[in-house]
């Protein structure tokens, strides 16, 4: 089962997509994001091409379980996206997932400039490998 991961941002949106058998979570692309409308049907293109059975939201809430800003531009990013597809659009907790973004391109030796860049696509990464990895039963991430 191919699954795609939206790490939703304010202005950049990153995108993971499973391998075919759901167990390895690698980047696809980041996406500038304008409007929910607009980011939602690309959304959507994509998964159609790559034949995607599956969507996964990154979320994450306040240390007492309440809406954050984050949370609430996920929500409305995810009702956008299930306006235009019968998919399956699920939320997962994305706590800390770009920190351990960063601290992946740390250990793999990623130049200081190189690692200014957006780590979206990698955060989306993470999201999709720690739901694959529940999916299997696996604990790690």
């Amino acid at each position: 089962m191919r699954i795609l991961a939206i790490d939703p941002g304010e202005k950049r949106v990153g995108l993971a997509l499973s391998d075919p058998t759901g167990t390895i979570a690698n980047p696809l692309l980041v996406l500038s994001h304008t409007a929910y409308d607009e980011t939602a049907t690309r959304i959507v293109h994509l998964a159609t091409e790559h034949a995607v059975e599956k969507i996964i939201v990154g979320h994450t809430l306040g240390p007492d379980g309440e809406s954050t800003p984050a949370s609430r531009r996920a929500r409305r990013l995810a009702g956008a996206i299930r306006s235009r597809t019968a998919l399956l659009v699920e939320f997962w907790d994305e706590t800390g997932s770009t920190q351990i973004a960063r601290a992946a391109r740390l250990a793999l030796g990623v130049s200081r400039k190189k690692r200014s860049g957006h780590l979206d696509e990698i955060a989306a990464t993470v999201i999709l490998q720690s739901y694959l990895n529940h999916l299997h039963g696996d604990p790690f991430f």
